[in-house]
């Protein structure tokens, strides 16, 4: 089914489109009375292409297409009007237009266009696939795992109380100190962002208070300090594990007393500052080896916000890919529509070391090598198209596949007659218990169980080694 949203001035476009549709593709066609409307859609349902008549009196400006595609990375935006002009079809697609079609508009043009939507990959995401702020940035995903980060994010933005973020190397901490900032009151004001670990230990008092004329050579006039440049808004602290202990001292008087003393200066200066930080350190460890105050620990640690590494959210790695190729497709001024499905497989079965800084870099590689509208196996990494599952095994003995649905009905009964209601329980019960079963089914073969069952061989393994399963066991 393809879901369009249409700003149509007289309802011929919406006509158009069910004729050409009606007899081999299935198409839905919503419609809006101006273009704030079509915002506040987009907002809540997922479309795969909108239409703008510019000749509507109210169909808003061409910079606000731009608007539509923050909601929506993915949707197809075209414009239609009765005066084609060269300007302006330029700047509709400089707006973020995929065309620009001339009014009256040939039936073959709706039937392309309807027929490329129809080849897309279908992506029906529920309405809290991202969290905007501050105009194209937003954090992506669906797992249960992002999901948590959103409604945190949403709680501690009407509070102006201080937050540690805690995650791996390229997990996204600095944009959720963003979406923080940026949802709060404090938006109207800066956004500071300093990284600890990469200033020197010399510097770093100097580089966050500043310092006075004089102070030292080379202080040829007085220099503010970035909690000066953030008064009113937000400082976010990045690497804080790497502050020294005797800075680590300075930053819970800042804390304590919302007060600041300039290197070389003798008064306190206010300042009106949410302080954010995050680290990829065991804190808790470092205050046991006495590297990290307590004190200041449990002043940052009010409320944690916990980032899962990607591998443990491979089912958010479509939303950022498809977000990922149409920033691509600008960048690069390419039109790649979207990922093969052994390229979802090869990435969902990889580790991600790196996380979604490593996964981006994976995907403007492919853009550099591929050739076609789609993104290949052979347009990845070497070591990211060795994840890609193993097709051997093709043929299965007849009866394995009806043995596996008899081994489910199990499944069912044993989980009917569980005596725990605890979710985590009943959850890894099940999960153990359908891995073995599939594996009987299946005759103990790795790459038919993973094929049947959906799951990458990567992420069977991962579950064999954590039931303790040994495949051989179930042979015959």
């Amino acid at each position: 089914m393809i879901h369009l949203l249409a700003l149509d001035l007289d309802g011929s476009i919406v006509d158009l489109i069910e004729r050409e549709s009606r007899d081999e593709l299935e198409c839905s066609v919503h419609t809006a009375s101006y273009h704030y409307e079509l915002v506040v859609k987009c907002q809540e349902n997922r479309y795969d292409a909108v239409l703008i008549d510019l000749d509507h009196p109210r169909s808003g400006s061409l910079e606000e297409i731009d608007q539509l595609k923050t909601l929506q990375p993915s949707i197809r935006c075209y414009v239609l009007t009765s005066l084609p002009q060269w300007e302006q079809a330029l700047q509709a697609m400089k707006s973020g237009a995929d065309d620009y079609l001339a009014k009256p508009v040939h039936p073959d043009k709706i039937r392309a266009i309807l027929q490329n939507l129809n080849k897309r990959p279908v992506h029906r995401l529920t309405g809290d696939l991202k969290l905007e702020f501050n105009k194209s940035k937003r954090i992506i995903g669906r797992s249960t795992a992002i999901k948590k980060v959103y409604d945190l994010i949403q709680k501690l933005a009407r509070v102006d109380t201080s937050v540690l973020i805690r995650g791996e190397s390229g997990t996204g901490k600095e944009l959720v100190a963003q979406a923080l900032h940026y949802n709060s009151s404090r938006k109207q004001g800066p956004f500071v962002a300093v990284n600890c670990g990469a200033i020197p230990e010399t510097l770093i008092e100097s580089e966050l208070f500043g310092y006075e004329k004089g102070t030292f050579t080379g202080a040829d006039k007085k220099k503010l300090g970035k909690f000066q440049f953030a008064n009113g808004g937000s400082i976010f602290l990045d690497e804080i594990g790497d502050v020294s202990p005797q800075m680590q001292v300075k930053l819970l008087r800042v804390l304590q007393e919302k007060k600041i003393t300039p290197v070389g200066s003798n008064q306190e200066i206010p300042v009106d500052v949410r302080i954010i930080s995050a680290t990829n350190k065991p804190l808790e460890k470092m205050m046991q080896e006495g590297k990290f105050r307590s004190d200041l620990y449990y002043r940052l640690n009010v409320m944690p916000i916990n980032l899962q590494p990607l591998r443990e959210r491979l089912e958010d790695i479509e939303d950022l890919s498809a977000f990922m190729i149409e920033k691509f497709n600008r960048l690069h001024e390419r039109q790649i529509r979207c990922l093969t499905p052994e390229v979802v497989q090869a990435l969902q079965g990889y580790d991600w070391p790196g996380n979604i800084r490593e996964l981006e870099n994976v995907i403007e590689h492919a853009f550099i090598i591929e050739g076609t509208d789609e993104i290949h196996l052979d347009s990845l990494p070497p070591h990211i198209q060795n994840q890609a599952p193993e097709i051997d095994e093709p043929h299965h003995e007849v009866g394995e596949t009806s043995r596996f649905q008899e081994e489910l009905r199990t499944i069912e009964q044993l989980m009917t007659e569980a005596n725990s209601l605890k979710y985590p329980e009943l959850k890894e019960q099940f999960e153990k218990e359908f891995i073995k079963r599939a594996l009987k089914a299946f005759n103990g073969r790795i790459n038919q169980t993973a094929e049947q069952t959906q799951m990458t061989k990567v992420t069977l393994l991962r579950k064999l080694e954590k039931y303790n399963i040994n495949p051989k066991e179930y042979q015959h």
